[in-house]
């Protein structure tokens, strides 16, 4: 992340979405902390989620003119021009807090909103343009971070500040919007700083679209036929958005009911308590979000995501049984940390696989689909509290439908998830360097060939890609009744001297579709530091346009994974370094003799 920052406009467009999120909060808490105040049991449910629904609102009626702003004009002046609205809009808010007019305050709640839905799209498309693809993950992961930031500090600061200027006299809702006006004026400055910095936002658009909106098209929903249309077109990216809009959509359910949860079953009637336990998520989100990023450091690993959803489907099945507030919070946390984990992978996919020039109408389709789940998701709150099902029931349901993310993301990143759990786990103890990762062809077939020191390579080797890597293996080991199932799920070749043509065949098979193929030329794991002799049995392998890359691996030798312990039993604490030197690609035929000498050369260059 230190190089991103280092890019001009990072810091202060950070600040842009930190003072734009913290507003929008803002003036959302004081109206939910009204409710609360003032109303009980399902009338505060769903008062609750209709405050939650006027919020949601516009991101489905501004889809198609959301994402043509975005992609018809440079995304800065969007977002500057966005801005100068909600300073407009805050003055207003802030009019009525001290008029008493709490239904005009509660409406321009959908007002706010709708100034956040035509801000939307340009406001992460713009992280694109500015960090590049090169560090879209990082950029989100920071993105990610400052949003939840802003709304911790901002469910903080209006809690504080409202219970603090409210007091304990007070009888109806007008006069808690008179008691609590000042803080209007926070909502305002916020505002006027938001657009003062937007207006320093450098340019980033490259290619703007031509297209004219047509209003009469819009009212017709052509707009919203052909938008979704584009979005379906890359299934991936449309599978992120399904799974995005149920995870907010269980989400905005879980801040909807807490508050009656924690009132009828916990007895907690203070909202600096309440709204307290709810913001340890957002800690957890921006814990979650770093970890993402640093998960993500040569791809953008969608394995996160799917182990996420199974902590988020545990979590709300654990929650109702919580009567400890500690406890509770802690589990807030663990809430958080998984979503940060799950949104952040998920929301750099979809920017990644979209094109630049449509990439505001597909972040338009997004915002669409997630709202349109989260809006039925709350209508279906308010229905079910209207006929007494209480938030103890409603967290079990929401458990149900985590379960259903869960299979999804298990679907299609299922092996992705598995590589990432291994890499959870050797992160313990084991911090790997790659060097000549730019020597590895991008669209070319890949046999890497190197030294073989550990019953652990495999790992470090699959590391640095996120197409999986095929291995050659042991035809013994691979019929390990244990582990079959998961050598048979990652692709892997059983290689036997008496039918090593087949083994060869498969092989020429897998780099023919581009994939790339490890093997091991000595046959075996060293019994000591030097490189063995290489066996010639790759020569014969039909390489169909393939090139060879040798590899190095140094720092594992020793450890408790390889044949020599050495200092496998040194300080726990202690992570072990190991350095993985790639070599430049090999086009032509070569020996075994010559490239064993490569890939010992590697190992002087390390040194």
């Amino acid at each position: 992340m230190k190089k991103m920052f280092a890019i001009a406009g990072v810091f202060n467009y950070l600040l842009v979405v930190f003072l734009n999120a913290f507003t929008d909060l803002g003036h959302k808490i004081i109206i939910q902390n009204t409710v609360f105040k003032v109303y009980d049991g399902t009338t505060q449910i769903m008062l609750t989620a209709v405050v939650n629904a006027l919020m949601l609102l516009p991101f489905i009626l501004a889809f198609s003119p959301s994402g043509y702003l975005s992609d018809r004009f440079a995304k800065n002046v969007v977002m500057k021009h966005a801005a100068l609205l909600a300073v407009f809009i805050t003055l207003a808010i802030t009019f009525c807090y001290y008029q008493g007019w709490f239904v005009s305050a509660f409406a321009l709640t959908f007002l706010l909103a709708l100034q956040s839905a035509l801000y939307s799209p340009a406001k992460y498309g713009y992280i694109k343009e500015l960090v590049g693809t090169r560090y879209i993950s990082d950029g989100n992961g920071a993105l990610q971070a400052v949003t939840t930031s802003a709304i911790l500090l901002g469910i903080i600061v209006y809690t504080i500040l409202f219970e603090t200027l409210l007091g304990d006299v007070f009888a109806t809702k007008e006069d808690i919007l008179r008691a609590i006006a000042p803080l209007g004026w926070l909502l305002v400055f916020g505002s006027v700083v938001e657009y003062m910095l937007a207006l320093k936002l450098p340019n980033m658009s490259i290619n703007t679209s031509r297209k004219k909106f047509d209003f009469a098209k819009y009212v017709k929903g052509f707009y919203l036929k052909k938008n979704l249309i584009m979005l379906r077109r890359k299934k991936e990216v449309f599978d992120s958005v399904i799974a995005l809009s149920l995870f907010w959509s269980v989400s905005q359910v879980v801040l909807a009911i807490f508050g009656e949860y924690a009132k009828s079953e916990l007895k907690i009637t203070n909202t600096i308590v309440v709204q307290g336990i709810m913001t340890f998520s957002v800690i957890g989100i921006v814990v979650g979000s770093i970890l993402s990023s640093a998960f993500s450091k040569y791809y953008i690993n969608s394995g996160l995501a799917a182990l996420s959803a199974l902590g988020i489907a545990l979590l709300l099945f654990a929650i109702p049984f919580t009567t400890n507030t500690l406890f509770l919070g802690v589990e807030f946390v663990l809430f958080g940390l998984f979503s940060g984990m799950l949104l952040v992978p998920l929301n750099a996919k979809i920017q990644h696989l979209s094109p630049d020039i449509h990439l505001g109408t597909v972040l338009a389709g997004n915002n669409f689909i997630q709202t349109l789940f989260m809006f039925s998701f709350l209508m279906l709150t308010t229905l079910f509290a209207y006929f007494g099902m209480n938030a103890k029931i409603l967290f079990f349901v929401m458990g149900v439908v985590a379960l259903y993310l869960l299979y999804l993301l298990f679907k299609r990143y299922l092996v992705l998830a598995i590589w990432t759990l291994f890499e959870a786990v050797f992160k313990i103890r084991y911090r790997c360097t790659y060097r000549g990762l730019e020597h590895i062809p991008q669209n070319t077939p890949v046999l890497l060939a190197g030294n073989h020191v550990s019953w652990i390579d495999w790992f470090f080797l699959q590391l640095p890609f996120e197409g999986r890597v095929v291995f050659l293996i042991d035809k013994d080991i691979y019929n390990n009744k244990l582990l079959n199932p998961l050598f048979r799920l990652g692709g892997l070749i059983p290689l036997s001297p008496r039918a090593s043509k087949d083994s060869f065949f498969e092989t020429f098979m897998k780099l023919k579709d581009g994939k790339i193929v490890a093997i091991f030329p000595e046959g075996e794991i060293s019994r000591d530091s030097s490189v063995s002799k290489f066996y010639r049995g790759y020569e014969v392998i039909q390489r169909s346009g393939a090139v060879i890359v040798p590899f190095y691996i140094d720092g594992i030798f020793g450890s408790v994974f390889a044949r020599y312990k050495g200092d496998a039993r040194r300080c726990f604490l202690k992570k072990r370094e190991i350095t993985l030197t790639f070599g430049e690609p090999i086009w032509g035929h070569i020996s075994a003799d010559e490239l064993r000498d490569r890939v010992i050369n590697l190992k002087r260059i390390q040194n």
